[in-house]
């Protein structure tokens, strides 16, 4: 009895033994796995940098020139705004008494498709 009993425990201990193996075994595999999820992450935002930084650059150029665009759009629009103002002022008084004349002047006469019932 003495030897089954030293038997089963010497299975007992290696059972534990094999136990402590495979548990160690998965901690290293989830560390691995840990870290090659860390390094992935820390490859995505390396990556996902390098790429905001290009359309940055890229953007930065495409607004630059049409900076300069607007800054002639709103050139134009104030030169023509002055001229326009300045032909206003120039002409209203002729086209308000002109206005003025025509609706103020009635000459009655009657239209040519006008017919006389008779």
């Amino acid at each position: 009895m003495a030897s089954q009993s030293q038997g089963i425990q010497q299975l007992l201990q290696a059972e534990k033994r094999a136990a402590e193996k495979v548990a160690d075994a998965r901690k290293r595999k989830n560390r691995r796995l840990k870290q090659a999820k860390e390094e992935a992450q820390a490859e995505i935002e390396q990556y996902r940098l390098q790429r905001d930084k290009e359309f940055k650059t890229k953007e930065a150029a495409a607004l630059g020139s049409h900076g300069n665009s607007a800054v002639e759009v709103d050139r134009d629009t104030a030169e023509r705004m002055g001229r326009i103002q300045a032909s206003y002022r120039g002409n209203r008084e002729v086209v308000l008494g002109d206005l003025l004349r025509r609706v103020c002047d009635i000459k009655p006469e009657f239209h040519a498709n006008y017919r006389v019932a008779g």
